[in-house]
């Protein structure tokens, strides 16, 4: 278990750690979604090549130059903006469902309750409903910012953009399948690229090349470079089960198609 400090200003004591844990699995025989560690793992990484924070680097180099709606830290003045995170409001069949479910598996367990915090909505709880949270901006957990905003910034992954964020040969190794199957953590059938989810029968948010990422509270983001099409969703409240809202697929779907119907006009 980690320390709820390891998630905010001391990532680098959770990079230690996750360094000297040995695998679950014997390394490509299997795969699982990270979930909170992932952020520890990439904030590591930035602080060994740049010398920064994973926090400044996004702020000087990517979010602040864009002007994107989107915070990893954000400032206290914009608080009045912030909408807080909600429980999904259940039908009686969901309750019912909910209540039936066998005992999560230990390996989800670990994953999901891996901080000695409170696993709540509270306001000293994990999400961003508190303020040290949205302040520090912990990768994986607390990003804040709108819909337009992840669209901005997935704007910039593509062909077309003025401001690249990265060159096209990094996007295009982020499309790139590094992994296909059942996945270990969630259960269900999943597809990555470099960090990135990929389209797959399962989520079909977009075509061949795109990448991006859903969210737990049912929030969905993307890049398509074939059609040029950046887009982002956020529902609220959160959504049953989790992960991306059957309504952001179907809307993606129908946003690729005019964009296609578009490109051939």
């Amino acid at each position: 278990m980690f320390a709820f400090d390891e998630f905010l200003e001391h990532s680098d004591r959770g990079a230690a750690r996750l360094a000297a844990q040995p695998p679950l699995w014997v390394p490509g025989s299997a795969f699982g979604y990270h979930a909170l560690t992932i952020g520890i793992l990439i904030e590591e990484l930035v602080r060994r090549v740049t010398g920064r924070t994973l926090q400044a680097v996004y702020e000087a180099e990517i979010r602040g130059p864009r002007d994107a709606d989107f915070y990893l830290g954000l400032p206290e003045v914009l608080d009045g903006r912030y909408v807080p995170l909600a429980p999904p409001a259940l039908t009686e069949r969901q309750q019912r469902e909910v209540a039936e479910r066998p005992p999560v598996d230990a390996l989800a367990e670990t994953v999901f309750s891996n901080v000695d915090a409170p696993d709540d909505l509270s306001d000293r709880g994990i999400s961003t409903n508190n303020p040290r949270v949205r302040r520090a901006g912990p990768a994986a957990i607390g990003g804040v910012g709108s819909a337009r905003g992840l669209a901005r910034l997935y704007a910039d992954a593509l062909p077309s953009a003025e401001r690249p964020i990265a060159s096209a040969g990094v996007f295009r190794a982020m499309a790139v399948q590094r992994s296909w199957g059942h996945d270990r953590v969630l259960d269900v059938i999943n597809s990555f690229g470099a960090v990135f989810l990929l389209p797959q029968p399962r989520m079909p948010y977009a075509g061949l090349g795109a990448f991006g990422h859903d969210g737990a509270a049912g929030a969905l983001a993307f890049a398509d470079p074939t059609t040029g099409l950046s887009f982002g969703y956020i529902p609220w409240p959160r959504q049953h089960p989790g992960g991306a809202d059957h309504r952001s697929v179907a809307l993606a779907r129908l946003a690729r198609t005019c964009a296609i119907e578009a490109g051939a006009a």
